[in-house]
């Protein structure tokens, strides 16, 4: 996984509606790239619904919100229209982005193990360095904590 002080992996992702979008379109400002399992699932909508809710608290800050999973641009447009999701989600169905941040992962559940995203958080500074990274993010503390973290002095 990538860590503190690490170069932020580059990535160029279509958006629900096909739209690319690459790291370095934001340069100069901070961005919150988020990665999180599947669209439509009660932990992924909490937390997708958290951020939205805090938009106006990223915006005054300057901070760009991404998402990513590995869901196709259909099921992103699905899932943004029906939770009106007011930031971008990317589709990595190829895991560029995915296996550049390290999140691929080995998961096990009721004894069966399989690959899939580890619900990770990346707080990446105006250069494109890596400042904070929130391993196995809570869906439901996730966006609180980045507010707390990007309030506190350690984000300056």
């Amino acid at each position: 996984m990538i860590e503190v002080g690490q170069k932020a992996p580059e990535f160029n992702l279509p958006d629900k509606d096909g739209k690319m979008h690459a790291l370095k379109d934001f340069k100069g400002k901070k961005v919150v790239l988020y990665f999180y399992p599947k669209d439509n699932t009660p932990g992924c909508t909490k937390q997708a619904c958290a951020f939205r809710d805090n938009m106006n608290r990223f915006n005054d800050k300057n901070v760009v919100i991404i998402g990513i999973s590995k869901d196709s641009p259909k099921s992103h447009q699905k899932f943004a229209d029906q939770f009106d999701l007011n930031y971008l989600i990317l589709s990595d169905e190829d895991l560029q982005a995915i296996e550049a941040y390290g999140v691929w992962v080995e998961k096990n559940m009721y004894g069966k193990k399989y690959m899939g995203v580890s619900r990770s958080t990346f707080v990446i500074d105006e250069q494109g360095i890596v400042e904070k990274v929130y391993k196995k993010a809570s869906p439901d503390k996730n966006a609180g904590d980045i507010i707390d973290y990007l309030e506190s002095d350690e984000s300056h």
